[in-house]
């Protein structure tokens, strides 16, 4: 009688510790390109258009486009916070419109009937005020999240209507010229958030980079950062490990809400006129400048320089395609094609990541004790 033997097949997987640790610099050096790949987008711009265009790497050029970058910077900072905790805001454009009409009625003027008198607050106060509304519109959109449970997506698309509606109401639809101010009645100096140039750069670029330290400070300096970041790689952990996760999502959407606000303030400055649809489609730009800049939608990953390095992808990209007389509609279709690059790559960065713990545990226990 003949005996069979049945050879079972090892799984799949490297074969010896030497494999598994040249895998495991292989997959180190692909995700250390996934990580640059907004510095290789936005250098690839650069010497594309500057071999296209002779205006395009000119000085006043670059300052004129990181003008226009540092407003999408600014909406994409608050962004961050939001999607390193996991969720996304889609309000931040209607709370540009909101705060620019609501400074646009504050500096045409407070008819206080009662008392037979019109109030010009100055400008600090307006722009106080105007944060403050960003702000509260943001504390609305975290309480939805937290209290109320709603998901982001929900909740943030509901608040993007209903900001865009209140703007609409006090504006009756039309838009707010004019708004320099008059000396005789103190609510100058609006102008110089949009139009100003402290030391030569315009002050939304200053606002910006202002933004951007305090962020990143609150990143990596602040048990707030260590928070959000735990709270986005794992929730159910991070609240079993104290953190206080309603402040933590709370605060996330009134920062976002503050930044929005700072943004329609500089736009409403910059073309001295306020309109109800100021805003529309920027927080597809925020989000795109976050996902190239390499956050993870899924939350807890994402930093503050790749997030500025996306705001100038996004950014450089429209200007250039704009110095380069592209249509319209294609510069549409090519943008929306990068965003969906953006989120391929992400994708594929988050298997290689995984790939490379997996082969990782393999090398470590085959080591020896």
């Amino acid at each position: 009688m003949t005996s069979t033997r049945t050879t079972v097949a090892p799984p799949p997987g490297p074969a010896t510790p030497g494999k598994a640790a040249a895998e495991v610099r292989r997959l180190s050096l692909l995700n250390g390109v996934f990580e640059l790949r907004a510095f290789i987008a936005l250098a690839v711009l650069i010497i594309v258009f500057g071999l296209l265009s002779d205006s395009f790497l000119t000085v006043p050029n670059l300052i004129t486009m990181t003008k226009h970058v540092a407003i999408n910077g600014v909406i994409a900072l608050g962004m961050l916070l939001v999607i390193l905790k996991g969720g996304i805001d889609l309000s931040v454009g209607s709370i540009i419109g909101l705060s620019g009409v609501v400074a646009g009625e504050l500096l045409q003027g407070l008819n206080l009937g009662f008392v037979d008198l019109i109030a010009y607050p100055p400008v600090w106060a307006v722009i106080v005020l105007c944060v403050a509304v960003g702000m509260l519109v943001g504390l609305v959109n975290g309480i939805l999240v937290t209290r109320f449970k709603v998901a982001p997506f929900i909740a943030t698309l509901g608040m993007l209507y209903v900001a865009r509606g209140i703007a609409l109401l006090i504006s009756n639809g039309s838009t707010y010229p004019n708004l320099g101010g008059n000396p005789a009645l103190g609510n100058t100096g609006f102008g110089l958030l949009g139009s100003g140039r402290p030391l030569g750069l315009p002050t939304s670029i200053w606002i910006m980079i202002v933004l951007a330290i305090a962020v990143m400070l609150l990143l990596s300096k602040s048990p707030f950062g260590r928070w959000l970041y735990a709270t986005g790689g794992n929730e159910r952990a991070a609240e079993l490990s104290g953190v206080p996760i309603r402040r933590v999502k709370t605060a996330v959407y009134v920062i976002s809400g503050a930044c929005a606000a700072i943004a329609g303030l500089i736009i409403a400055s910059e073309l001295t006129s306020a309109t109800p649809q100021a805003g529309e489609t920027y927080e597809l730009n925020a989000i795109a400048a976050v996902v190239i800049g390499g956050a993870a939608l899924s939350g807890g990953r994402g930093t503050v320089r790749g997030t500025l390095v996306g705001a100038f992808v996004i950014g450089f990209l429209a200007d250039g395609l704009v110095i380069l007389g592209v249509s319209t509609f294609w510069q549409i279709l090519i943008k929306g094609a990068v965003i969906i690059l953006a989120v391929v790559l992400d994708q594929g960065q988050q298997r290689f990541q995984r790939r490379g713990a997996a082969v990782s545990a393999v090398v470590a226990s085959k080591q020896p004790d």
